[in-house]
């Protein structure tokens, strides 16, 4: 992943042209942050629904509402969400998966009336028995263009790692039941295992505080 991060320090660049063990953040050789901005400091937010490359239509509303809860309870900046059928959304005409010239990133933020936005992209999903997702997620401050956050990851429940992490999410969060009972259903509920993945794409979003 040593290559995700050189490419995420490019970004900036690019968009101008356009008890429980602690197990939380997570690893930062998926993420990106930003050491020259102060993510508290950025202002309304808006984060647009999630656009989406897997064959299931559903995960894309499943993930932008577990991300936009798990935001929310981070209280790092205020926050909208914008659905992608929003008329002013659409009125917009962009593509998710394109850089943004600043003239679009300033009709960006005065049609959504917000200081950065927050995009990005189900890469891909499966179901129980083997439920994975990838997410391709970027935050850009309005004002200037510059990559205030990136993430690109895969979670997959057969990864001993994941595994390993989804136990301490449970044991850090006190759920009541038995923890074999919920464990399993972390790895069959597929809502339950989009919000675990939510948990922990917000603990990468850190401040200067």
């Amino acid at each position: 992943m040593g290559s995700l991060k050189k490419v995420f320090l490019l970004l900036p660049v690019l968009l101008l042209g356009c008890g429980a063990p602690e197990l939380f953040p997570p690893p930062n050789d998926y993420y990106y942050l930003n050491p020259n901005k102060d993510l508290s400091a950025i202002g309304r937010t808006a984060l647009v629904e999630l656009a989406n490359d897997s064959a299931f239509s559903q995960i894309s509303s499943d993930a932008t509402e577990a991300l936009f809860q798990a935001l929310q309870k981070k209280q790092v900046f205020g926050l909208t969400v914008i659905h992608q059928n929003d008329p002013a959304w659409r009125s917009l005409q962009l593509d998710l998966n394109s850089a943004y010239t600043l003239e679009q990133l300033s009709a960006i933020r005065k049609t959504l009336n917000c200081d950065a936005v927050l995009i990005g992209t189900v890469t891909g999903f499966k179901p129980y028995p083997h439920t994975t997702i990838g997410l391709r997620l970027k935050l850009i401050d309005l004002q200037d263009g510059q990559l205030l956050w990136a993430l690109e990851q895969i979670w997959d429940t057969t990864d001993k790692t994941t595994e390993y992490r989804i136990k301490n999410y449970y044991r850090r969060h006190n759920f009541v039941g038995s923890a074999t009972l919920r464990e399993q259903l972390m790895s069959t509920s597929s809502l339950k295992f989009v919000k675990f993945v939510a948990y922990e794409t917000a603990e990468t979003l850190q401040t200067k505080r």
